[in-house]
């Protein structure tokens, strides 16, 4: 057997006219439009709107120099799953390239690591979403909101995937417009040319008028790296949905290559903005938040109910990507027989309807615990999660040092997407990632997140290779090599 198992259908015709299917056999329903959308708005979080501030009180003006050191981080993982991704596209993504490369302890173990982050992540941006409307429509309590939230958005996703696409591309679009035009608006008023702004002292001088551009000490900015890594997590999700779409080398390939200006003008250039508005020790930035703060120095009316809307918005879009994500991720589980059959199975419409509800159950229970016990389970799922994205991002770079070898040998043709001075540059990448884990032990905050995430790894990680060992034991006559992404149990059949 050569081939990957084919999903289970519920029910309709997947090869009928009109009704296309991805290689993995969902729906290829995912449009450019969509897929350029997400791409964009993946890398702009609810964490760059609401954290930013703390990075700035903590680095001063060199927060920027975090950013660029996480940006670059990303801008290199992103293009070695892109290599991987345009060569062989599917809704496992990593995990499944982890799988073949690696073993099959390590797809199982990153794959239901980033499902874990995930659902936990519906809990925290619930939460934060409800507690925006709940600020607007006091008479419907926070849980009734969280609530809402989470039906609708589960809705959507049980729908269809074109309906997760088309969420996601007015939810993207509405933060791609909102910082673009913070930018623009920000660097007129540096410039001094912006009509009515009430702002005499922006400009440049802000970076190192007060205490100079490290006004904390050049160890700050890697104490920076540290508060805004996590705000980075989201990148990769285009590369599990462009196996949805009908042209998914196409997708990977302009997503990859249009990471590096994202990154540059959506986090480097709207932290700029904040910074020559404003100096980085004004106390409206902590009050009010970075970019409200930097709004109102410039005399725009109602910024703060202005940017409530647009965190609301990048809290639905993060909920909304975050289901789409983690279900996507259990139905390649169980597509390679790592989580149950029924994850693998899909509707009518192409939907792995039992791998979303599943993730919304996980998702509902984390937010009870953040309303019941938000101080010791739910705190403990959070820091226990914490340092996942950077797991992943280690798994792809020595992932990709395998996956190179095996895609040049089996279809050279497709290499269209290459890492850069391979294998230099990945090599350099799991130095830089390695040793900001290795920081975050010296942080009291990273310190309990990397210890409780590699406790919870080390579970998953020996449960993986216990299942893997009990099946080599059971699965007399049948070959140690199996094709990737194959439960040995299919073999049987």
């Amino acid at each position: 057997m050569t081939s990957l198992p084919t999903p289970t259908k519920e029910g309709g015709d997947p090869g009928a006219p009109g009704n296309p299917q991805s290689p993995d056999g969902l729906q290829a329903g995912l449009k450019n439009r969509h897929l350029s959308m997400i791409a964009i708005g993946g890398v702009i979080g609810a964490g760059l709107f609401v954290g930013s501030g703390s990075g700035i009180a903590a680095a001063g003006p060199a927060i920027l120099l975090s950013y660029a050191l996480v940006g670059l981080m990303v801008v290199l993982v992103m293009r070695m799953l892109g290599e991987m991704a345009a060569a062989q596209p599917t809704s496992g993504s990593f995990s499944a390239y982890a799988d073949r490369a690696l073993g099959r302890w390590a797809g199982f173990s990153i794959g239901w690591l980033y499902w874990f982050f995930w659902v936990v992540v519906l809990a925290v941006e619930a939460t934060a979403g409800a507690v925006i409307l709940e600020g607007w429509v006091p008479a419907v309590p926070q849980w009734a909101w969280a609530l809402i939230v989470m039906v609708v958005l589960t809705a959507t996703n049980l729908a269809s995937v074109a309906s997760y696409g088309e969420f996601e591309f007015w939810f993207a679009g509405i933060k791609v417009v909102a910082i673009a035009a913070f930018v623009v608006i920000g660097l007129l008023a540096v410039f001094g040319v912006l009509p009515g702004s009430d702002n005499p002292g922006a400009g440049f001088a802000h970076l190192t008028d007060s205490g100079g551009f490290l006004p904390k000490g050049p160890g700050a900015i890697l104490t920076g790296v540290l508060m805004v890594v996590f705000s980075f997590m989201g990148s990769e999700i285009v590369t599990l949905a462009a196996g949805e779409s009908s042209n998914p080398q196409r997708a990977v390939a302009k997503a990859t290559n249009s990471v590096i200006w994202r990154i540059a003008v959506f986090y480097l250039g709207s932290i700029f903005i904040v910074l020559t508005l404003l100096p980085w020790n004004d106390p409206s930035i902590a009050k009010d938040g970075s970019y409200v703060a930097a709004l109102n120095s410039i005399g725009i009316p109602h910024a703060g109910q202005i940017m409530n809307v647009i965190v609301l918005t990048a809290v639905l879009s993060c909920l909304n990507s975050g289901l789409y994500t983690a279900s996507r991720m259990a139905f390649s589980l169980g597509r390679r027989g790592d989580a149950p059959r029924a994850f693998a199975r899909t509707n009518a419409r192409g939907v792995p309807r039992a791998a979303i509800l599943s993730s919304v159950l996980f998702g509902f229970v984390a937010v009870f615990f953040n309303y019941k016990w938000p101080d010791t389970v739910f705190a403990f799922l959070l820091n226990s999660s914490g340092a996942v994205a950077l797991f992943v991002w280690l798994v792809i770079c020595f992932t990709q040092l395998r996956m190179r070898g095996i895609i040049l040998r089996e279809a050279p043709e497709k290499l269209v997407v290459r890492m850069w001075l391979f294998p230099y540059l990945t090599w350099a990448t799991i130095a830089m990632i390695s040793f900001v884990l290795v920081y975050m032990l010296t942080d009291d905050t990273g310190r309990e997140q990397v210890l409780l995430s590699l406790l919870v790894a080390a579970v998953v990680i020996a449960i993986a290779l216990v299942r893997e060992a009990r099946q080599r034991r059971t699965a007399s006559g049948i070959p140690d090599e199996i094709p990737a992404g194959v439960a040995r149990d299919e073999i049987n059949t």
